[in-house]
């Protein structure tokens, strides 16, 4: 969602808000957390596993911390779910992080200058195609790990209302969802705030709040373009 307007022309412009670094904070400690104590127990023939369960205590431990940062995970998604609906019915606030038309556009023609079909740079606006379906999937993820990651830890309630194979199938859904969460991490949101070219070693504005007026223009023009009040070339 849109961050304050201020400008600094020292410090930059004003990205994100303490309490939305204050949330990706939380969320990289909880993932981590979560990764590890959770793909440990969905691969636990592995011997790195092994070693991690004791390092951590044990099995039982493990699931403890587990569960634990779970109930962070959750209470993350409700307080920002909490937040994006006070944004978008009592502000009325632009939901820029989500999909629009637009992005499908950006993504035609993305794959034009690929093919060396259009020469034309594409605008982007506050966050990019790339970036908001990354969003929409880390919600729609963390969901799905929620409320599988809840039958798992009631089977026995769970089971009084439905069939067993909804455990079954919870189990199922969570491990690989899980999985898909590490290796989107791994290779698509690393690449993007940490090693992609003009980036590396790390894109500090998630942590600063701040981006600078140049990596703005060039990442985020019609953004740029709204708080200069200027309007990209050919519009």
């Amino acid at each position: 969602m849109r961050a304050a307007r201020a400008t600094d022309p020292e410090a930059g412009v004003i990205r994100f808000q303490p309490h939305q670094r204050i949330e990706h904070l939380v969320l990289i400690v909880t993932f981590i957390a979560l990764a590890v104590t959770g793909l440990v127990q969905r691969y636990y023939s592995v011997g790195l596993s092994q070693w991690l369960i004791s390092v951590m205590g044990g099995i039982e431990t493990t699931r403890l911390i587990h569960r634990g940062f779970a109930l962070v995970l959750t209470l993350g998604i409700a307080y920002h779910l909490a937040w994006l609906d006070y944004r978008l019915f009592t502000r009325h606030a632009r939901p820029s992080m989500l999909p629009t038309f637009q992005d499908f556009r950006d993504i035609v023609n993305e794959l034009k200058r690929g093919l060396g079909l259009k020469a034309a740079p594409t605008h982007f606006g506050r966050y990019d195609y790339r970036q908001k379906f990354e969003y929409v999937g880390l919600i729609c993820g963390s969901l799905i790990l929620i409320v599988t990651g809840f039958i798992l830890a009631y089977p026995v309630a769970v089971t009084r209302l439905f069939d067993g194979q909804v455990v079954a199938a919870a189990l199922e859904f969570h491990g690989y969802e899980a999985t898909l969460a590490v290796l989107v991490i791994l290779i698509w949101h690393l690449w993007d705030v940490v090693f992609k070219p003009g980036i590396f070693p790390g894109d500090t504005s998630i942590f600063t709040g701040r981006i600078s007026p140049e990596r703005l223009r060039e990442e985020h023009y019609l953004e740029y373009a709204e708080l200069t009040r200027k309007a990209p070339a050919g519009e």
